[in-house]
């Protein structure tokens, strides 16, 4: 009989030791993303955060209480593996506190997912990770729609004298042309802010951006109906800050924000993107330290089923008219 020879954990020199824990609804663990339609992974790092941080744990925490998620929606009448197939790839090997090579070891990680001809689907980590991201849906698709639910902006030109950090991803993805930012929505924004002219800037960079009063006197039909038509059927990639989140539903985030939205008008916006054309997503700013009954990674996991949703319904109505 053969000896079985037993393969060593990774040395955590190599692979921080939050990284690799899990797989997301309990789906079926992938090496790589080849015949996939979709692929979850995690980016567990939180250095560039300006207050609290604890995000690098969100990955973990969303999967960890994914296991509550079923694959039946109900409101769309779909069950989202009859469509998609998908699972989770594990986590980018991050290195704590140093941006750069972590945007080296995303960007591989991501453009390998998408050259498999599947849709990335990122959990953070904190909201710099999106530039590593967006290079690598550049890189395939040129430059892309965003569609941006937050309650900060996150185009500031530096943060603490630094021009990378998670303030500032769509400043310098809009100079680097990742993103067209007349394309590109903005929704959420509010509480108090560094600059009173910030609003005024995004609109200066090309970005639509409704902050949250202009979006209260709307309504959420008409906020999302603005959106598609600035989107049209370009490209897109939605991004999810948690802190979009009133923090009385959402509190494990770093900045969290008053005056915010529930969790079922969270998850409503999401229900509304039906038909847009997506090429990547992910959920950030969820830090479980600061969690009370793990109720924010809950919203969160159900914000990624609620967009996975979304997929399975494009793809069933693709199948149906074809």
């Amino acid at each position: 009989m053969t000896e079985k020879k037993i393969k060593q954990p990774a040395t955590a020199f190599a692979s921080p030791r939050f990284v690799n824990t899990g797989n997301f609804m309990r789906m079926q663990r992938f090496e790589g993303a080849e015949g996939l339609d979709f692929a979850i992974y995690g980016i567990p790092f939180d250095t560039a955060s300006s207050y609290r941080s604890g995000a690098r744990f969100g990955p973990q925490g969303i999967r960890n209480i994914s296991v509550m998620m079923k694959a039946n929606n109900p409101v769309h009448e779909v069950n989202i593996l009859d469509y998609l197939k998908g699972g989770d790839l594990g986590d980018v090997n991050v290195v704590p506190g140093y941006i750069h090579p972590t945007y080296d070891a995303i960007e591989e990680f991501a453009s390998a997912i998408i050259e498999a001809g599947a849709l990335p689907i990122a959990l953070g980590g904190d909201h710099s990770i999106t530039l590593g991201e967006l290079r690598a849906i550049a890189k395939k698709h040129g430059p892309v729609s965003l569609l941006h639910f937050d309650s900060h902006a996150d185009i500031n030109d530096e943060v603490f004298g630094e021009k990378y950090n998670h303030g500032t991803p769509f400043r310098r993805a809009i100079e680097e042309g990742l993103i067209d930012p007349h394309k590109s929505v903005q929704i959420g924004m509010r509480g108090s802010i560094y600059d009173a002219g910030e609003f005024k800037l995004a609109k200066d960079l090309g970005l639509t951006l409704i902050p949250t009063h202009k979006v209260r006197e709307m309504g959420i039909a008409k906020t999302i109906e603005k959106a598609r038509e600035v989107i049209g059927d370009n490209k897109t990639f939605l991004t999810f800050d948690i802190d979009f989140i009133d923090p009385a539903y959402a509190p494990a985030t770093g900045t969290p924000e008053v005056g915010g939205y529930t969790s079922l008008e969270g998850i409503e916006m999401i229900r509304r993107l039906k038909g847009l054309n997506f090429v990547g997503m992910d959920i950030v700013e969820v830090a479980p330290p600061y969690d009370h009954a793990e109720v924010t990674s809950l919203l969160a996991a159900n914000l990624v089923f609620e967009f996975l949703s979304i997929l399975a319904i494009n793809k069933k109505e693709q199948q149906n008219n074809g």
